[in-house]
């Protein structure tokens, strides 16, 4: 049986230390897509930071992993689960997919299984997701994962010296069912030209 972790073109795995290059390389690329701005961090403090996430305790249904491509082993993103209410049995979740593997299918595989292990394994009735409303690559590829916009905070957010609208999607656990079936990431997957990620 194959792990449930790996797909076609990916394998999820937990951070390791020295993974912390790539974290670094994926920080900055948001930095240059206008997605985050920060003061810039010494090598040694992301080194640190990456070692802390390598040894922490799992914290429930929040964890950070990273991904992996399959066929290279190349570290190409990250992608975690933030919050998560299980009383009320939803989820947020984030995805970064660094600037040389976009287009490559690997952030929609990626979820795809975060999805499937959050609705089938830890039975989540719903996943959220906030996008910048700038960030055209990641709502389309949302949409075409059968996310469904709810809401938008306008002027919400501030980076790059202006105010943006922060969009709120979001997948129910049956709709995911039936527009993604079990077989889907091993026999049928997303067509990667037309990911975004």
């Amino acid at each position: 049986m194959t792990s449930f972790w790996v797909g076609k073109r990916i394998r999820l795995r937990g951070i390791e230390p020295d993974d912390w290059t790539a974290l670094m390389r994926f920080a900055e690329d948001e930095e240059r897509l206008g997605d985050l701005l920060n003061p810039p961090r010494s090598a040694e403090s992301h080194r640190a930071r990456v070692k802390e996430q390598a040894v922490a305790k799992a914290d429930g249904d929040c964890f950070q992993l990273a991904i992996e491509a399959a066929d290279t082993g190349k570290v190409v993103g990250s992608l975690g689960s933030y919050h998560a209410d299980a009383r009320s049995g939803w989820f947020e979740y984030g995805i970064t997919i660094g600037a040389g593997f976009r287009r490559k299918g690997y952030a929609a595989e990626a979820v795809l299984l975060l999805l499937r292990y959050m609705f089938a394994e830890r039975r989540f009735h719903k996943c959220q997701v906030r996008i910048f409303a700038h960030n055209e690559a990641s709502l389309a590829l949302h949409r075409r994962l059968g996310f469904v916009e709810e809401g938008r905070l306008r002027d919400h957010v501030f980076m790059a010296g202006r105010h943006h609208d922060l969009v709120l999607m979001g997948l129910i656990a049956d709709e995911f069912a039936q527009l993604h079936p079990a077989g889907e990431l091993r026999g049928r997957p997303l067509d990667p030209a037309s990911n975004a990620t």
